[in-house]
């Protein structure tokens, strides 16, 4: 292995299991575990590697429903409502976004009566213009995450 790819490689091995030991993750790229764990504590710092959580079935732990809402917001309110949005426990996602609305936020709820009282709640705020909220049917894709491209693969 090569170290001009190993930082990708590396991340690519722990998006696999997340949970790979440095000892498994050296044998694997063929480099010793001082050098895996020096390039990870380097992406951890740069920021490329954010954090190791669990993937987590909502659907399995009680979360039936996700809402998509699309706000329109006053442009000098754009900043509290997407902090309100984002310290919301049940938001999955919050985003700026170009468009006739100025964010979009994805949220789970456990059932059509907690989305609607939570929904009510969030779009209350007289700094909203215009919402609109659909409700996903079924959920193709989600939380997917892909493996990055090495050098060579440009």
């Amino acid at each position: 292995m090569t170290y001009e790819n190993l930082d990708t490689e590396l991340v690519n091995e722990l998006l696999g299991d997340g949970r790979a030991s440095l000892r498994s993750l050296a044998e694997d790229l063929d480099v010793s575990v001082t050098t895996v764990s020096n390039h990870l504590s380097d992406l951890e710092e740069e920021g490329v590697i954010q954090g190791y959580t669990p993937i987590v079935n909502y659907d399995a732990a009680g979360y039936d429903v996700t809402a998509v809402m699309q706000l329109q917001v006053e442009g000098n309110a754009l900043g509290e409502i997407t902090e309100t949005l984002q310290d919301h426990d049940q938001m999955m996602s919050v985003y700026e976004v170009t468009g006739d609305y100025d964010i979009i936020a994805i949220g789970k709820f456990k059932d059509t009566d907690d989305m609607n009282d939570q929904i009510k709640a969030l779009v209350t705020d007289p700094d909203i213009k215009q919402s609109n909220t659909s409700i996903v049917l079924n959920s193709v894709a989600e939380n997917e995450q892909f493996e990055l491209e090495t050098a060579a693969d440009d």
